[in-house]
């Protein structure tokens, strides 16, 4: 526990030092006799070690000969000084803690380096100043060892997309371990998760390879209904010439209905679906067209 430091004077505290150094060479300057300026001296000096300044978001433990004696603050408030001795003052607003875990390896043994950030705030400034030493370092301590716990028993893949479900996790943990301090830890993000580049190489060869595959399935599956397709319709064409006629028939004014086209069928197909009076038709009315 520190003491009384120079930094935790207050500005009051000063202020009245000076004003009575003022008052007592007044009075020295007067009446020609030390005594105004030795009294206005030793006045000062204990009002500036006396008189303290809280401010709103603080709070402050006063020891009375070593005994803890209660919280004061926030505002103004006086010790006495030598007997009294005030212990460190403690920030009651939610604070931020930067962590980070380097090479530590995942449940399925990947190195990884994560960095995370802790939001978590004094609630209690009585225990955080009585039941341990440094709460800040202890928080600090306690979130990195909390993260590399966590980090081990998640494997990869779900660090990267699960990284809620890892921020809560580590809240439950730290806030159990710290509630006996006074403290109460708010939220845990995960800012970032590094792996080494050679396996992110890897990784992204692998995504990369399976969106391949994927994309074959899809092509062969697409493969696949349009010969079922071809099978259903050769099956109805085969019970039903006529319909492979007017097909065929179809097929051919598509492929001669535009000026200049030349269609080359092969005369065994001519002859397998009775296409010679059909050629012959369409040649003539594109003769007498022209």
């Amino acid at each position: 526990m520190t003491k009384i430091e120079i930094g935790q004077i207050s500005g009051v505290g000063r202020s009245l030092l000076v004003i009575c150094l003022l008052a007592g060479a007044t009075v020295t300057a007067a009446t020609k006799h030390p005594a105004g300026i030795i009294a206005g001296t030793a006045l000062g000096l204990y009002l500036m070690f006396a008189i303290k300044v809280v401010q709103q978001w603080e709070k402050v433990a006063v020891l009375r000969l070593g005994k803890y004696v209660g919280l004061r603050g926030p505002g103004l408030f006086h010790i006495v000084p030598i007997v009294e001795t005030l212990s460190p003052y403690v920030d009651q607003r939610v604070r931020v803690a930067n962590v980070s875990a380097e090479s530590t390896l995942t449940r399925d043994t990947v190195p990884v380096n994560v960095d995370a950030i802790v939001f978590w705030l004094v609630w209690n400034p009585e225990k955080c100043i009585l039941e341990v030493e440094n709460f800040i370092e202890a928080i600090n301590m306690s979130a990195q060892t909390a993260l590399r716990e966590s980090i081990g028993r998640h494997e990869l893949a779900q660090m990267i997309t699960e990284r809620e479900t890892l921020g809560r996790e580590l809240q439950r943990i730290l806030d159990e371990k710290t509630n006996p301090w006074g403290i109460t830890v708010q939220s845990v993000e995960i800012r970032d998760v590094r792996i080494p580049q050679g396996l992110e190489d890897a990784m992204s060869r692998q995504a990369q390879a399976e969106r391949e595959r994927q994309a074959r399935i899809i092509l062969g599956q697409a493969e696949t209904e349009i010969s079922n397709s071809f099978v259903q319709a050769a099956a109805s064409y085969a019970e039903n010439p006529v319909a492979l006629h007017l097909r065929a028939m179809n097929m051919l004014y598509e492929a001669i209905k535009e000026k200049g086209s030349m269609v080359i069928v092969p005369s065994s197909a001519v002859e397998t679906m009775g296409l010679g009076g059909s050629l012959a038709t369409a040649s003539l009315g594109g003769a007498k067209a022209q």
